[in-house]
């Protein structure tokens, strides 16, 4: 498939949704690890969902990934990825109720932050080998119980404690929130190829739509 490579606040990459489809289509928003950070979008090509995307035929989504420079971090720049994605929503064919956010480690920290400050945003999250913000306050991480989450953890990965993402878990099935967490026993902190070639996620990527669209 072909990504177009697009400058702006952030750069990102952009894959368009298959061309049969007709009606607005859903969006995967993928925000990128530390190592991928940088001035060279062809960095995040090489593995992970931009990979899948890139290898795929044309998908029934369109994606986005923007780029951190070095030294930087998403909830930095927060306003900038919501920014990009008000512009997606307006210069193409997407459904602002079909919007996925997923991210990978560096990424996973930010998309729990930006999909808990921005709830009404998003259809679902995509969390893998990632943290919780310690920074969330209570009211954000209740807010996060609207959202159906997918969660995914090696359970090799020496960056992270199962216990401490079961807890969260825990509490947002507690406040009646939709949270499937999954761990793959031989995985590390690297499972983004695993994890997104999986049908059953690409499958779910595009089932998720919120009740309502957000007005922009």
């Amino acid at each position: 498939m072909s990504i177009e490579r697009r400058s702006g606040l952030l750069p990102y990459l952009l894959s368009r949704v298959s061309e049969d489809t007709k009606k607005p289509a859903p969006l995967v928003l993928f925000l990128h690890g530390a190592r991928d950070r940088g001035n060279d979008l062809n960095v995040l090509l090489k593995w992970g969902l931009p990979r899948f995307v890139n290898e795929s035929s044309p998908l029934p989504y369109f994606f986005a990934a923007p780029q951190l420079p070095e030294g930087q971090t998403w909830v930095e720049r927060e306003a900038d990825v919501i920014a990009l994605l008000d512009n997606l929503i307006v210069s193409q064919s997407i459904d602002p109720a079909r919007v996925i956010l997923s991210g990978f480690s560096l990424g996973t920290a930010g998309a729990w932050h930006i999909a808990a400050s921005h709830p009404r945003r998003f259809a679902g999250l995509v969390a893998v080998s990632g943290r919780v913000p310690t920074s969330l306050e209570e009211p954000q991480l209740a807010a996060l119980k609207e959202i159906p989450i997918q969660i995914f953890q090696g359970a090799k990965d020496e960056k992270l404690a199962i216990e401490d993402t079961q807890q969260i878990v825990d509490t947002l099935q507690a406040a009646g929130g939709t949270t499937d967490f999954t761990v793959l026993p031989e995985g590390d902190h690297f499972i983004a190829d695993e994890v997104y070639t999986d049908p059953k996620l690409q499958q779910w990527l595009i089932s998720q739509s919120r009740r309502t669209s957000v007005a922009i």
